[in-house]
């Protein structure tokens, strides 16, 4: 079973190791092949309904994701099997079988030998293309799901020189390859072909984007990893096979990275591109990192963008408030892990635990500051350029006020429930803090007294022209708060 690692069925088939094992793409067939030289086509029950034989072990199999076709690989030969031929139609081949892929369409196969050669077949098994390797071809897979800008399928190659590299159907080689520093053994396609994982002989699972960009490990095993795959549902998750014989299953969260500033909304897409929203003119502008995006800020006509190991720093020049033209103004060498990231004016501050450190545009750090307790929530509240301020929202309930020219925090407020959200509203006279226990408190700013609290609040923001209007999502319901009159409830699905 997927969900749990339950045992369901444990078939007697084969009277030797099973080295293989493959599922029709609609889910109704696997089929299974071995040190027996058997080829065994199962029902999704485990009934067994036909078998087939090879003159030696069966080393890989694959099923055509359009018919019922399937591939099988041998040390000298393939076969291909269809429900609608009485007899395996045999191939003979130049080396031992490692890999195979179907194109999405059904029409191309390719191979990957342990004499480093890929073989590009069509549906009847003539060659079309060859492509030669220094090194055993150990994985290869086509992308699930070709992009617009490419007009062609993908192959996606792992090789046994410690390189990954991409390949058009003709045989035309796709950028620069790249080096791994292991070799790789297995590959895996997310449905929508934007990610691949990647398992390789020293025990790392990575993953990738289908340009071939490293987005970080995903595990990392004590042994070779021989197989992998990715759940083709909406539950984003790899299954793990090694060599010792465990089993491993990794759900996999993309998580939301964005930022905002008032008409200006920047999301990350497809793990690598930032992609800017102007909210009141519906104007939309991708910018293309190249590199995993780890944390946006967005402030005035300043964009800051946190990579591995640097950050880029964007802003649009002159004061249109509907211009949406970045331009790259510096980037900076610096790898430091952070769970936050706000931008000013002039600076940029990195959070981590319970340090906060303040950068000028050029990567000097000025200043840090060093809280009492966990930063949960971090929010730049405005101010002179070069002396902004910002509130930080502790694990510990306390909100504390930061100017970045003072190196002594103001602590505004005391409770005893962790900071989840904040804001403050524009005449700066009531503070709004949602809790770990999604309550909404108001606190006057020049007493420090509770003003009034709501219930089932996850997320906060004050009306930026009206002081006395709150609102707050939580419970999928958007709700308006105006004084002392009742909130308005608005049904909104979805986690804000």
């Amino acid at each position: 079973d997927a969900n749990d690692g339950d045992l369901v069925h444990s078939l007697k088939g084969h009277r030797d190791t099973v080295y293989c094992v493959t599922y029709s793409k609609q889910g109704k067939r696997f089929a299974s092949g071995g040190a027996d030289q058997q080829v065994i086509i199962w029902t999704s029950k485990g009934e067994g309904i036909l078998k087939y034989s090879h003159s030696d072990s069966i080393q890989f199999l694959a099923y055509n994701p359009i018919t019922q076709q399937l591939a099988s690989g041998t040390h000298n030969d393939i076969g291909l099997w269809s429900p609608e031929q009485k007899s395996v139609q045999k191939h003979k081949v130049s080396a031992r079988v490692l890999c195979m892929s179907w194109t999405t369409d059904g029409l191309h196969l390719a191979l990957g030998l342990f004499n480093g050669h890929i073989s590009i077949r069509d549906k009847f098994c003539a060659e079309k293309t060859r492509i030669v390797r220094s090194e055993p071809v150990w994985c290869l897979a086509w992308n699930p799901s070709p992009s617009k800008s490419e007009s062609t399928e993908v192959l996606t190659v792992g090789c046994w020189d410690q390189t990954l590299a991409f390949y058009k159907l003709s045989g035309q080689e796709l950028g620069p390859e790249h080096k791994l520093g292991y070799d790789p053994c297995s590959i895996s396609f997310f449905p929508s072909g934007e990610y691949f994982t990647l398992g390789g002989f020293d025990g790392r699972v990575q993953l990738w984007t289908r340009d071939g960009i490293l987005l970080g490990d995903i595990a990392q095993m004590d042994c070779p990893v021989w197989s992998l795959a990715v759940r083709p549902t909406e539950q984003q998750g790899v299954v793990i096979g090694t060599e010792n014989g465990d089993v491993a299953a990794h759900h996999i969260t993309f998580s939301t990275v964005h930022g905002l500033y008032k008409d200006r909304y920047a999301y990350r897409d497809n793990m690598t591109d930032v992609v800017l929203h102007h909210l009141a003119s519906d104007e939309k502008v991708r910018i293309r990192c190249k590199n995993h995006v780890k944390k946006i800020a967005v402030y005035r006509n300043r964009l800051v963008v946190q990579l591995p190991q640097k950050v880029l720093v964007y802003e649009v020049p002159g004061d249109d408030p509907l211009d949406m033209r970045y331009q790259p103004v510096d980037k900076i060498r610096l790898s430091l892990d952070c769970s936050l990231l706000v931008a000013t004016a002039q600076h940029f501050i990195l959070c981590h635990e319970k340090r906060l450190q303040l950068y000028s545009i050029n990567g000097v750090l000025e200043r840090e500051w060093h809280l009492d307790s966990l930063i949960r929530y971090i929010k730049v509240i405005g101010g002179v350029p070069g002396k902004e301020g910002l509130l930080a929202g502790l694990k510990n309930g306390h909100v504390v006020k930061i100017f970045i020219d003072n190196a002594f925090p103001i602590t505004l407020v005391k409770q005893s429930s962790p900071v989840r959200c904040l804001d403050v509203s524009c005449d700066r006279r009531k503070l709004a803090v949602v809790n770990e226990s999604a309550t909404l408190m108001v606190y006057d700013l020049e007493t420090q007294q509770l003003l009034y609290q709501e219930a089932g609040a996850n997320s906060v923001a004050w009306n930026q022209e009206f002081a006395d209007m709150v609102a707050y999502s939580g419970n999928n319901l958007l709700c308006i708060k105006t004084g002392s009159f009742p909130s308005h409830p608005q049904k909104l699905h979805g986690f804000v």
